[in-house]
């Protein structure tokens, strides 16, 4: 594990990397999900696509990657950008899952590969709608105590910071990101995701102009599962395209 001071918008960020395969030329990042961190990437990949240099990034406030800001999506994006000029390395492709998702659309890089990206907004459960309008009705009289008995698993336990930038993350509607996003996408899904369901991934492949989607059996974290099929599919996609 290594570290990097990133200076961004007056603010130092310490992110903790690891570079595998040193000596090839061309790299792929890898941008975890929300309240994941770079090892879970290292799990599903660490061991494949052996002709690439593998970047692995812990995402400011997750894993061992320092944050005490609130920030946004483009923050992040940013923040990652800075971080790749200061190892002084361009990403011939960004593999984004989830939150991480979002991150690597807005990186352009010439090759994307989105696995149960978040970014398409859609209808929240009857349930969850029921318990954000309780929480809103109670707010008043508990204030943030009640944060704890109404978040979500993504939010729970967070610092105050990070809650905040969950807040401003969490519903934020990516179509038009990935409609303008030009250069050849992959696109993975697991088939019974239920945190990004398999329809949002039908909406992204259909709205980005050069993307195809690919189904796997499984959840949100599919590609654990069944990473030397998913590692397979995205080989052949990195040298076919």
């Amino acid at each position: 594990m290594a570290v990097k001071e990133v200076e961004y918008r007056g603010e130092k960020f310490r992110i903790s990397y690891d570079i595998h395969n040193r000596t090839n030329r061309k790299s792929i990042l890898f941008l975890h999900g929300w309240g994941s961190n770079k090892e879970l990437m290292k799990q599903a990949f660490g061991d494949g696509l052996e002709s690439f240099r593998h970047i692995y990034v812990d995402l400011p406030g997750f894993g061992k990657s320092e944050n005490l800001t609130v920030l946004g999506t483009h923050d992040y994006a940013a923040i990652v950008d800075a971080f790749m000029q200061q190892i002084d390395t361009a990403a011939y492709a960004v593999v984004g899952h989830s939150f991480g998702g979002k991150v690597a659309a807005l990186l352009q890089p010439e090759r994307l590969i989105l696995l149960s990206s978040a970014g398409i907004v859609m209808p929240k459960p009857l349930k969850v709608r029921a318990k954000i309008a309780l929480f809103k009705l109670l707010k008043p009289f508990g204030g943030d105590e009640l944060r704890k008995f109404f978040v979500s698993a993504d939010a729970a336990g967070m610092p105050q910071n990070m809650y905040e930038t969950f807040k401003r993350v969490v519903d934020e509607d990516f179509s038009g990101t990935f409609a303008a996003f030009l250069a050849p996408a992959l696109i993975c899904w697991g088939s019974e995701d239920r945190a990004t369901p398999l329809e949002a991934g039908r909406k992204i492949a259909e709205i980005m102009p050069n993307a195809k989607l690919e189904i796997f059996e499984g959840d949100h974290y599919f590609f654990l599962k069944r990473k030397k099929e998913v590692t397979k599919r995205l080989e052949a996609f990195l040298e076919t395209v």
